[in-house]
């Protein structure tokens, strides 16, 4: 039977190291931080890069190696590089590529750590960045100049989920000849992959559903085997790379990625489902919802609605955090993407430092509060919601 026509499931199992002589079943740790030669020559050629192998750490691991290679079979893509941790693959994905004098154009809606690369960090360099609104795509080529060089987006994003066309993405960076990366964190590579309808770079946080149970950081990113040889470059000198044993316990995550997220999107379209109907909310943004705006776009690049579910509850900002005191069985984190339902409330925790007007910018009003929904007993967590909302 040939690999290729293994489906989604069996791939994430099956994409293993070869066997060692002891014929072990599960891959093996390779905590080791560098790795010997066989003699002069090997370590010429090696450093030459005029063959494939393991040299450091920082460069390669087995382990690393193995994550890398499902990542890019699940997101069909021909390379990839792994970090530690979704901003370190954020980073160093834009540091490659941009010079003083550079481009962004990214959808305003954007977690807030990329946000602040972008509007603190960046202009630092002389890397300056146009936000479009996700809601008028319409507009998106009005911000490309003669100096952009990157189009951004998340879609999913963070935290107001919100849908982006990437057919349509695709289509303009084509058009203008720019690299396209797409942040498919909320996604994950079984829901979407951005490649498919245009995308060069994919960029994930390794850290949320990949891994799915709040143990370890990680990011990668993959794409194009050309893209992806300048940022290993980068990062092997920078040193952003992911440790083996995180690159270990997020490969054995992979190889229950589907069954986890079938759960998790059954349970958050019922989690939405409940609080479209509930009187202290205002509104509830889920993809798969019908009265979602995005709803066929998102039907269209998504098999299924993912585990984040935002509502905008009733009274503000004093309203989000009386409903925050007053969870009990959800948790109160800034993860999400764990087996426990996470809640939280943006504006007054993960994007508190930006100002009302910049919130608004990305979608984040007073009431918004995230669901990160987990795969307890779905009506558990639908009761706990309730009695905080009360």
């Amino acid at each position: 039977m040939n690999e290729q026509e293994f489906g989604f499931e069996t791939q994430a199992i099956r994409s293993q190291l070869e066997r060692t002589q002891y014929l072990e079943h599960s891959v093996p740790l390779y905590l080791t931080s560098s790795f010997v030669f066989e003699d002069a020559e090997d370590m010429r050629a090696s450093f030459a890069e005029e063959k494939e192998r393991n040299i450091y750490s920082r460069y390669s691991n087995p382990n690393t190696n193995e994550f890398v290679d499902k990542i890019c079979k699940m997101e069909g893509a021909e390379a990839g590089f792994a970090f530690a941790s979704g901003m370190a693959a954020v980073y160093s994905t834009f540091a490659a590529f941009l010079q003083s004098g550079d481009h962004i154009v990214s959808a305003s809606s954007v977690f807030g750590a990329t946000h602040s690369l972008f509007m603190k960090y960046f202009p630092k360099w002389n890397i300056e960045t146009s936000y479009f609104d996700i809601n008028k795509p319409e507009t998106i080529e009005g911000f490309i100049k003669p100096n952009t060089k990157i189009l951004f987006a998340e879609s999913p994003t963070n935290p107001a989920v919100d849908i982006i066309d990437l057919e349509l993405l695709g289509a303009i960076a084509k058009k203008h000849n720019l690299i396209l990366i797409i942040d498919n964190c909320f996604a994950t590579p079984y829901i979407q992959q951005p490649i498919k309808w245009g995308a060069h770079l994919v960029v994930h946080s390794a850290t949320k559903l990949i891994d799915g149970q709040g143990r370890v950081l990680g990011g990668v990113t993959v794409g194009s085997a050309d893209l992806i040889k300048e940022i290993y470059l980068f990062s092997r000198l920078t040193g952003p790379a992911l440790s083996p044993f995180n690159a270990w316990v997020l490969s054995k995550s992979l190889e229950t990625l589907a069954v986890r997220v079938e759960k998790h999107c059954d349970n958050a379209l019922k989690v939405a489902e409940f609080l479209e109907k509930h009187p202290s909310v205002n509104q509830v943004k889920y993809p798969f919802l019908k009265s979602h705006p995005q709803h066929e776009i998102a039907k269209k690049q998504m098999i299924l609605g993912g585990n984040i579910v935002a509502f905008e509850i009733k009274g503000g900002l004093e309203a989000g955090r009386a409903f925050i005191d007053k969870i009990r069985l959800c948790s109160l984190s800034p993860n999400l993407g764990d087996t426990r339902t996470i809640v939280t409330h943006p504006a007054s925790t993960t994007h508190s430092k930006l100002s009302v007007e910049e919130r608004l910018a990305v979608s984040i009003t007073d009431g918004l509060v995230r669901v990160s929904v987990g795969l307890e007993t779905v009506k558990d967590v639908i009761a706990d919601l309730d009695q905080a909302l009360s």
